[in-house]
């Protein structure tokens, strides 16, 4: 959900020239944010002073040394496209003056009102619309399905990076590496130690909890899982419904030991496959973009080689940012019995052991999930995503600290999240999404359609970045309600390519599978509700 695509920075000490992370919180309270971007008063001043005022170009095209072809890099879908413009002090500073607090991105929600009454009075934030369609959970599975697949192990933001330097630290495979470390041999860490093959669940204090250590860091196999509260209940839910499969495959077979655990793997990331595939890519782009992808075939991400492009990873795919909501009901009765609300992040909690928000790293009994809200359980509890539009929830102009992961060495940089994925197409070289649009065939948006980021940022009419060219398509094309024909095609096509290139999937090895695990409504289908039940932490089991 945050900025978390890149490898934590480890270092204890901020390098030279930057602030420490006490000063950041500092400026943060103050009032100020680090940005490390000029102005744009200053920036076009020095870009006269260098080019003379002539008319700007595009960017050449990136010099990547030759398309990736390894897994363990990134690569693009549309190899030779020149990105959406030069890189100049000029263009940084038009980046993050349209991703900053109060500018056109910001759907301004009225904080003040609190999070119980921006829940419960959507007319509240008039900029930021409900989608009907995504109850709130399909956010955090989606940051929980983006963390299976990519960790950036090493760009710097806002700086040129070349593929043949990239590294991708995940699989590139829908494959539960992220929960799975592997396997008991891999990382033993993540066991039991009386029963290797089970992973090792903690309390919380009233409910599960993920492992920690004497510091409450989680120890799981991706750290990022534990950025929110969410995510960490989507992650140790899958620990327990791994667990509650092992149990399953003892009691029906013959199988102890490595091989339970090897049936027991497959069954887990083959019903998680299930759901990508059948309720949450669906929902993402639509059912008929994806049955059109399945029978036609990929028309752009034609790779043979399992590997994640940029235009996904650093555009597409960060649509999701657009459906946060600024805050979350995240149970119905840990808060001393009653409900915890809270903002989704709030600077003034940033640093306490049990804030009020919705920040993770942290363990206290009411830090829990209450799945009714997020997913449907059929009770009437369940809240709305936000519209995939241009209006981003508020709270996300100003992370905290510990969901922005940064290279070793690399400037913390903006706390606008919005900022962060506009300076990520500098990062990467990203084509216009006019541009990819015109490669794919597609209808273009119109000057119409982006007459208010063009006011604002004239220079880049005609060749808007394409995570915000996505997001207004899909506002333009699909009311918000799911991506449009650019941002469905690319992550359509990369989802589906994944599991067509995993000799493992349910789309190659398991072709004609269906779930094997109980049906809450007795179709013989598979959702997100039905793991939740298989892995003991539904409603019903919690009693609440």
């Amino acid at each position: 959900m945050a900025d978390a695509n890149t490898e934590p920075n480890t270092e204890t000490d901020p390098p030279a020239g930057t602030m420490s992370r006490r000063k950041v919180l500092g400026s943060l309270a103050a009032g100020t944010v680090v940005l490390g971007v000029p102005s744009v008063a200053a920036a076009q001043e020095g870009r006269r002073g260098r080019r003379g005022g002539s008319a700007r170009g595009r960017g050449v095209p990136p010099n990547d040394g030759g398309q990736a072809v390894g897994p363990a890099q990134f690569s693009r879908i549309f190899e030779g496209a020149q990105p959406f413009d030069e890189v100049d002090d000029e263009l940084t500073a038009m980046l993050a003056e349209l991703g900053a607090r109060g500018g056109l991105l910001d759907a301004k929600d009225p904080l003040e009102e609190g999070p119980i009454r921006l829940i419960t009075e959507p007319e509240l934030s008039v900029n930021n619309a409900n989608n009907p369609n995504h109850t709130a959970g399909t956010t955090f599975m989606g940051q929980f399905l983006d963390h299976d697949i990519t960790r950036d192990a090493g760009s710097t933001l806002g700086q040129p990076q070349s593929l043949n330097r990239s590294t991708n630290l995940s699989s590139a495979r829908f494959d539960l590496d992220s929960v799975y470390g592997g396997n008991p041999a891999d990382s033993p860490q993540l066991y039991r130690s009386d029963d290797n093959i089970l992973f090792k669940v903690e309390s919380g204090g009233l409910f599960e909890d993920l492992p920690r250590d004497s510091s409450g860091q989680a120890r799981i196999a991706d750290a990022r899982n534990d950025e929110n509260l969410m995510i960490a209940g989507i992650h140790v839910a899958f620990l327990k419904f791994h667990n509650a499969v092992v149990e399953r495959v003892r009691a029906t077979t013959d199988l102890d030991g490595d091989e339970a655990f090897a049936e027991a793997q497959r069954l887990v990331t083959w019903h998680y496959q299930w759901l990508i595939l059948h309720q949450f890519l669906p929902q993402f782009i639509g059912q008929s973009m994806v049955d059109d992808i399945l029978t036609n075939g990929r028309k752009h991400f034609t790779t043979s080689t399992p590997t994640i492009p940029v235009e996904f990873q650093a555009s597409a795919y960060r649509f999701g940012h657009s459906m946060i909501r600024p805050s979350y009901r995240a149970n119905m009765a840990g808060d001393n019995g009653e409900p915890f609300f809270g903002m989704v992040f709030d600077p003034a909690e940033f640093g306490k052991n049990d804030p009020a928000d919705m920040n993770g790293g942290s363990r206290a009994p009411r830090r829990f999930i209450g799945w009714q809200t997020f997913f449907d359980f059929g009770d009437g509890e369940v809240k709305p995503n936000k519209k995939i539009d241009t209006q981003i929830s508020t709270p996300l102009f100003q992370l905290p600290m510990g969901s922005i992961s940064t290279s070793r060495g690399e400037p913390l940089g903006p706390t606008s999240l919005a900022t962060r994925n506009l300076l990520r197409h500098i990062t990467w070289g990203i084509p216009s999404g006019q541009d990819v649009a015109a490669r794919m065939g597609v209808d273009r948006l119109t000057a119409r359609d982006l007459v208010d980021v063009n006011d604002i940022v004239p220079r880049l009419a005609g060749a808007t970045p394409l995570w915000l060219y996505i997001l207004r398509e899909a506002d333009v094309v699909e009311d918000g309600m799911r991506l449009g024909p650019v941002g469905g095609r690319i992550v359509g096509e990369v989802f589906i390519g994944l599991l067509q290139m995993d000799p493992n999937s349910i789309l190659t090895t398991g072709v004609g599978w269906r779930p094997t695990l109980a049906s809450r409504v007795g179709t013989g289908d598979f959702f997100m509700a039905d793991m939740l039940t298989a892995a003991g932490v539904d409603p019903d089991s919690r009693g609440q």
